[in-house]
Formats: C-alpha cells, structure tokens, sequence
C-alpha cells in the first residue's frame, strides 16, 4: 500500500505546474491589433458636366462650279481675235470678248438685208398711199353707185397686204442679219474661270463647232453625301444649315463656310445616301482660294441639344450607366441616348451636373455595392482582435 508521501508529492508537483503556468499567463500581454484591409474595389470617376450641344454631320464632296457653259459657234467663219484671257485657267468676267469670228461676211449681209428692209419700207409706203386714194374716191362716187359694195381689190387691200408681208419680211432679215453679225463675237456669259479652250487664232469653225468652257465664279456648288441615319440629326432635312468645309491646301487645313441650299430629294441607287446641295459664295475671292475640283471634308451644322451630357460609349451598358454615390456605394442611372459618334455618346437624359461617373471598368458591378476612390487610404480608422498563436 502506497505511503502518504508517494500520493500527496506528484499531487504538489502538479499543483505548482499549475500555478507557475497561470502565473505567466497572467503576465502575458494582450495580442496587438491588426487593421483589417479594406477589399472594396477601388474606382476612378469623373464629374458630369451638363451644357448646349450642337450635333454635327460630316460628309465629304467635289468643289463644282454652280453654271458650267460650253462655248459653241453659232456662225461658221476664220477665227481672228482671241483675247489674251482665253486661256486655260485665266479669269474673265461677264461681257468680256473672248474670241471673234471674221465678221465682214455678216456685215455685208446686214447692209443687204437693211437695204431690202429700205425698199420694202418705200413700196409699202406708196401702196398705203394709193389705198387712201382708191378709198377717197370711192366715196366720191358712191352716192351715185346705188349700193353697190366696192371691190377687195379696187380699194387695193389685197395689194397693201401683200407690200405689208414684205415689209416685215425684210425687217426679219435684218433682224437675223444683226443677230449672226452679234454671233461673231464670242463673250463671256459671267463671271467665270475659262477651263476648256479647244480653238486658236486663225481656226475655221462652222455652227456647233465646240470653242471651249468656262465655269462661273460667283458661286461653289459641293454635293454632300449623307446617310439615312444621319438625316435624322438635321433641321428640316438639312435645308438651310450651315456647313464647314476643309480641305488640305500646300500642307495647311483651310476652312470655308457655306450654306446647304437644297436636298435632291432622291436616295442614291447605289450608294443609297441622300445628296444635300452646299453653296459656297465667291469661292475664288477668298484669301485662299475654293478652286473646282477639290475634294473636301464637310461638318454640318445639326440640331441643338439642351443641358445634355457627352460621355464615352463605352461606359454606357444595356442604356445605363454606373455612378458614384455619396456613401461611395454605386448606383445605376437609366439614359436616353440620342446619338453615338466617334466613340462618345450624347445623352439628354439620365445624369445631373456634379453627379460622380465611374470610368472604371468593374467585374462584377451591383447596385449598392462598396467602393472607393483612387485618393481615399487603404485601411479603415476601425480595427479587429486578432488571436496570437502561442
């Protein structure tokens, strides 16, 4: 049988363990506080800024001269005068003299035709007069003709007539004669760059002989393509919008403002667009030259939007968009979209200025969801126990 001394020696042993060990327990410090890691995704946004939008419509055309007349000979004849601006490229101006056509032939032909025009004048004249006489003496004698009704021909009428048609018959050659011997001059119709030429000094043309051309310069016709979808962004289908026009010139943009004038009011069969009609006024008057034949980038100047918002399209899913709140949680705000151009959307609805719009792309974005900004810290003041391994 165990002594007293063998049972109560590990039962003190023991004892003691446990006090030392709850001893050095009470001595222990607490463990540290650690901060906990804030994981909401962090975000980048971007003030709305609400203003007046003017939508714009680009199109492109060839600068074409608004009158184009091809010059043709009228009379047949040796050409032999050309005026020094007959030229290609050379500027006239209405009335000028271009070229003429040997005239003597016309002129001998006028002097014919108003000397006919002198004989005819003189025989009518005469047989006016004999009328009268045959009429006065008629009624000399009528009260003594019982009724008796006088000839066409004793009054001389059918006589008169006929010295009547020849009159007017030989008015009419002098009335051409005078027009061909006007044809012989070949004058510019207006203001206008020569860009044909086809004759020189001392050719020989006949009538519809081709002389040349020239284009007037008063004003710049540009066809303007524009596609279905964009006529919906126009004041009253484009009739009466302004229009920028530019086009490279020795390495240098260069602008001209113009008007749209009219719509052709056809679609194209094959390219199926509609061609608005831009008048540019005296486009060689400039300070750099509009010339013909240039091709140009056209802006038109569209309809007015009020207090809208341009954003970037790519922001924009299923007609929405993803906002910052106050709370810094995210909201999504319904649009109305009224256009998509270039990568940007016009928005009339939907956003208010000031409102925070995040330009983040998010992975998985809910509504109400936590967030925080590029310039907030990336731990929250707050803190959590940590346990300590021993």
């Amino acid at each position: 049988m165990a002594s007293k001394k063998q049972i109560f020696l590990p039962l003190g042993v023991l004892a003691g363990t446990i006090g030392v060990f709850v001893a050095l327990s009470a001595m222990k410090s607490p463990p540290p506080q650690k901060a906990q890691q804030d994981i909401a995704p962090l975000v980048e946004v971007t003030p709305v800024e609400l203003t007046d939008v003017t939508l714009k419509v680009h199109s492109y055309g060839e600068v074409m001269a608004q009158e184009q007349t091809e010059l043709v000979a009228q009379v047949s004849g040796q050409v032999v005068s050309v005026s020094e601006q007959f030229v290609k490229g050379g500027f006239v101006a209405k009335g000028d003299e271009l070229l003429r056509i040997d005239p003597n032939d016309y002129e001998a032909a006028l002097i014919e035709a108003q000397a006919g025009l002198a004989q005819a004048q003189s025989a009518l004249e005469i047989e006016q007069a004999q009328a009268h006489v045959a009429k006065a003496e008629w009624q000399r004698i009528k009260d003594n003709a019982n009724e008796v009704i006088p000839s066409e021909l004793y009054l001389r009428k059918p006589q008169l007539a006929e010295k009547l048609a020849n009159f007017r018959a030989a008015q009419a050659q002098v009335k051409r004669a005078k027009r061909n011997l006007e044809r012989t001059s070949i004058r510019a119709p207006f203001d206008a760059l020569v860009t044909a030429k086809n004759i020189s000094l001392g050719s020989v043309v006949s009538p519809g002989s081709k002389l040349g051309q020239v284009d007037a310069t008063d004003i710049a016709k540009v066809r303007l393509p524009v596609a279905n979808h964009d006529m919906q962004y126009l004041v009253d289908g484009g009739v009466g919008a302004k229009v920028s026009l530019q086009s490279d010139i020795a390495g240098k943009a260069v602008t001209w403002q113009g008007t749209i004038v009219r719509n052709e009011g056809v679609v194209d069969k094959r390219s199926r667009m509609t061609y608005l009609v831009a008048y540019v006024n005296t486009p060689y008057q400039h300070s750099v030259p509009l010339r013909f034949g240039a091709y140009t980038n056209a802006t038109i100047t569209g309809k007015q939007l009020r207090n809208a918002a341009i954003i970037p399209s790519h922001l924009i899913k299923e007609n929405r968009v993803a906002l910052l709140n106050n709370d810094n949680t995210l909201e999504f705000s319904a649009l109305n979209v009224i256009r998509e151009q270039d990568g940007m959307a016009y928005v009339d609805t939907g956003l208010t200025t000031g409102e925070q719009l995040i330009t983040s792309a998010l992975e998985y974005p809910t509504e109400g969801m936590a967030l925080r900004l590029n310039d907030e810290p990336t731990q929250k003041p707050h803190t959590q126990l940590a346990l300590k391994e021993d």
